[in-house]
């Protein structure tokens, strides 16, 4: 049996005479560049997340760069992130002559610690952290209510890497019982790689906020800075989404909901097909945890404390598992066998702490198919082959 890690295929098929059609519109229309299918999808997209401003751009990684430059970062300040994501969280950082300032991972849901990070913040003496940028990591959010507090009590502004997470839901902030990822910092960047729950035919991204001045000047520097044309008070950037790309996403936007239960549905299944060998007993697999599971009062199936962008389990001999999966026809991923502070970009004159979670998550974690259209018996090749692995040696 062939289980890819993902296919986008079956996701297209039911789609792809609407999206023919809103193509088609486009082009007839020749407004390609910020037509009026980026602005709907911008108000579309917050009125999802539950925010007020939504500033549609051209990748998740543009999202995070907009921001720390709208914050005005630069040479001599610092950004505190966890050293466990995709490059593009510490990228922007170094892309404008920032530093990074790593807090290492909850061994549970591979998010930032807010433990780590009051240390971090406290050590920060000569306070040149100027931002905190948490990461939702594989669709879960990061534990915001003590990031938040403790950026209350700095005063630091939280930019949030949601770029694996938009529609990701956390309980009891600001009085509201379930608040969506990216609407509790300052602001929240999404991703809609191809691969991503809301991913569209290229690259694109989305700035939200509930901050009005903010969101102006994000809105601002996407353009170069031009407010009106050719009068620049900022100099910002080419970080427009295609209206083609608008047009896309904003026809996949109404069936987010269901694909996000279909993968909550997947990931249940797959909790109980692992549960049903012995590898949790025996210690050498667990599986995606999270703190938000049982809340209180709610039902499994009500909030999306968990829409997984990737279903992630922790395994011994994770690359000889990972070449047996292959071996078996089974699509898996490592999401990311090299933790930040040890990339070698960062040079030999970085002060490399040691991120004691982080370095073993890169060395354990391992990525299995989760997109909604998977089938059961799919599932049930995936964890036979996992347990013939650890049966075997």
């Amino acid at each position: 049996m062939k289980v890819p890690l993902l296919d986008l295929h079956a996701q297209l098929r039911p789609l792809r005479e609407e999206i023919g059609r809103a193509v088609a519109k486009v082009i007839d229309s020749v407004q390609y560049i910020q037509g009026p299918d980026v602005a709907e999808l911008e108000a579309e997209v917050a009125a999802y997340s539950g925010v007020e401003h939504a500033v549609a751009v051209s990748s998740g990684t543009d999202a995070l760069l907009v921001c720390l430059m709208a914050l005005g970062v630069g040479p001599g300040d610092r950004v505190v992130t966890t050293p466990y994501s995709f490059f593009a969280t510490m990228g922007v950082i170094l892309r404008l002559g920032a530093e990074p300032v790593f807090c290492d991972i909850d061994p549970v849901t591979f998010n930032m610690d807010p433990d780590q990070l009051a240390g971090t913040l406290a050590r920060d003496s000569d306070r040149r952290i100027k931002v905190i940028l948490p990461v939702h990591l594989y669709g879960q959010c990061a534990h915001m209510a003590p990031i938040m507090a403790l950026a209350e009590k700095y005063n630091l502004p939280v930019i949030e890497d949601a770029a694996q997470a938009i529609g990701a839901q956390y309980p009891g902030m600001d009085g509201h019982k379930w608040v969506r990822a990216g609407s509790m910092g300052l602001a929240g960047c999404f991703s809609f790689f191809p691969s991503k729950n809301l991913g569209g035919m290229g690259d694109g991204g989305m700035v939200v906020s509930r901050d009005s001045e903010f969101a102006h000047r994000v809105r601002l520097l996407r353009n170069h800075g031009a407010e009106p044309k050719y009068y620049h008070s900022l100099v910002g950037g080419n970080f427009r989404l295609d209206t083609l790309q608008a047009a896309i996403l904003r026809i996949k936007l109404r069936h987010l909901e269901d694909w996000h239960a279909a993968r909550r549905a997947n990931g249940r299944y797959y909790d109980q097909l692992l549960s049903e060998t012995d590898l949790l007993e025996q210690g050498v697999l667990s599986t995606p945890a999270s703190v938000y599971r049982n809340a209180p009062g709610q039902a499994d199936s009500e909030p999306n404390y968990h829409i997984f962008n990737q279903y992630v389990i922790r395994v011994q001999k994770r690359d000889e598992l990972l070449q047996h999966l292959q071996a078996e026809g089974i699509g898996c991923e490592v999401y990311y066998p090299v933790a930040l502070h040890q990339q070698q970009c960062l040079g030999p004159d970085f002060k490399i702490m040691p991120m004691p979670n982080s370095e073993e998550a890169a060395a354990q974690t391992l990525a299995l198919p989760i997109y909604p259209e998977l089938k059961k018996e799919m599932q049930e090749y995936v964890v036979r082959a996992i347990a013939a692995f650890y049966q075997g040696t």
